[in-house]
């Protein structure tokens, strides 16, 4: 039997209540508070009807949250997801973080046009380690809602006899059929088995999870579904895959990539957040308060209208709700009035750290060292587009040697403000 699912719109209608009479008034109200939750950032949801009936039973879920630990960098549209998982771990479901560490040797090659490089297994406990940081800033890590797993532990000790008992279960026309290899093969470019295998093994994790539900972005969706396939096949209950809505960065462009600078992460400090919320174009603002934050959708009509009045208003509370949300009201409250501050009233903030100036330092060593996590190339770019300035001068040599008398105020581009002294 051929997997069954439902794509349904359901963001585009009001979920009925469980008619279940049986179920206790706290259930029935925990099942249609998940489901509304849900359909203000869900996209599709393979099958509805289970899931509705899943959670009509009262029992705890198994909820796959799986990572291949590739590079440790979590933004907020990945949060989407995580947020959509806290809820449920408020209702009592376990969500089980399950690190890709076997997979991630092989490489998924979602979106990729040829195949990842082999990670060292010391890179792989390591990202695993930082993905378990970033992810404890939304999720809950109490042991009775989350549980770390690892698919080492079963395909490690899995034969030849039974990974070949697997492959007979799949054919190749149903892999074939993704479409990022439909896309290779238009292009006359290779595809290696060891890829064309990945979703077999995607999906087995769901077996051996023997998970209830899981929470994806579109591009994991045909490895999820591959989920329910196996678990069929092994007599399992086919766990429910739901799709998320995705938005384009703050370029209003292209989705958030690390690549293309126009993300938001969640290890960014509340300033950068900010700064980078005031960024996006008028156009972003009403998919980012229903994606992003948990603003009344009522409240949001304003932003339904063909020209948005005081979009600046808008984009100040935008921004202050997202700070909020990952590093409270106080913490978001003081970003704001430090944003109006600096650049509505064009004042150098009073909170800018003090750095002593070492003598024959240079612009570019200066500003290594205060950017830590900037390339020199990058560095040298800001020089070139004037972003560096000493008390409103602009810097262009990079490699002269930093001379102020007394105490200065340099800023780097928009949001970074240092006050020198000697």
């Amino acid at each position: 039997m051929d997997y069954w699912f439902i794509s349904y719109p359901w963001r585009a209608a009001l979920l009925p209540r469980p008619t279940c009479d049986t179920l206790t008034p706290f259930m029935k109200a925990s099942t249609q508070a998940i489901l509304d939750q849900f359909a203000r950032t869900s996209e599709e949801v393979y099958a509805l009807d289970e899931l509705r009936e899943r959670l009509d039973t009262g029992r705890p879920l198994k909820v796959k949250y799986g990572v291949d630990v590739t590079a440790p960098f979590l933004h907020i549209g990945h949060a989407v997801n995580l947020w959509m998982f806290r809820e449920l771990q408020e209702h009592g479901h376990i969500i089980q973080f399950l690190i890709g560490d076997f997979t991630t040797r092989i490489g998924d090659p979602t979106g990729r046009s040829k195949v990842r490089p082999v990670i060292p297994q010391s890179e792989i406990e390591a990202n695993a380690q930082e993905f378990i940081r970033q992810v404890s800033m939304v999720l809950s890590t109490d042991p009775k809602v989350f549980e770390v797993r690892r698919n080492s532990d079963w395909f490690d000790k899995m034969g030849t006899a039974e990974f070949l008992r697997l492959l007979s279960l799949v054919t190749h026309s149903k892999l074939i059929a993704r479409e990022m290899f439909q896309r290779r093969l238009s292009q006359n470019e290779e595809i290696y088995m060891h890829e064309m295998l990945y979703p077999v093994l995607q999906g087995y994790d769901s077996v051996m999870l023997q998970s209830d539900l899981t929470i994806v972005g579109t591009d994991q969706l045909f490895n999820e579904l591959m989920g329910r396939f196996y678990q069929e096949k092994f007599g399992q209950a086919p766990q429910v895959v739901m799709t998320t809505r995705i938005t384009p960065g703050i370029d209003g462009i292209e989705k958030q990539s690390k690549s293309l600078g126009n993300y938001i992460a969640l290890g960014h400090t509340p300033r950068d957040k900010y700064g980078r919320v005031m960024k996006i174009p008028d156009s972003l603002l009403l998919s980012y308060f229903e994606v992003y934050t948990t603003v009344a959708l009522e409240e949001l009509q304003p932003l339904r209208a063909t020209s948005v009045e005081d979009p600046m208003k808008w984009k100040h509370r935008l921004a202050t709700e997202i700070v909020a949300r990952y590093h409270g009201q106080d913490v978001a409250d003081a970003e704001r009035e430090w944003f109006i501050q600096t650049f509505s009233k064009k004042e150098a903030p009073a909170d800018a750290p003090v750095v002593t100036l070492t003598a024959g330092i240079t612009w570019l060593e200066l500003l290594k060292k205060q950017l830590p996590g900037s390339s020199v190339s990058d560095l040298r770019r800001l020089f070139q587009q004037g972003a560096v300035r000493l008390d409103g001068v602009k810097i262009s040599n990079a490699n002269a040697k930093v001379a102020v008398e007394g105490e200065g105020m340099v800023k780097v581009g928009k949001l970074t403000w240092f006050r020198l002294q000697t």
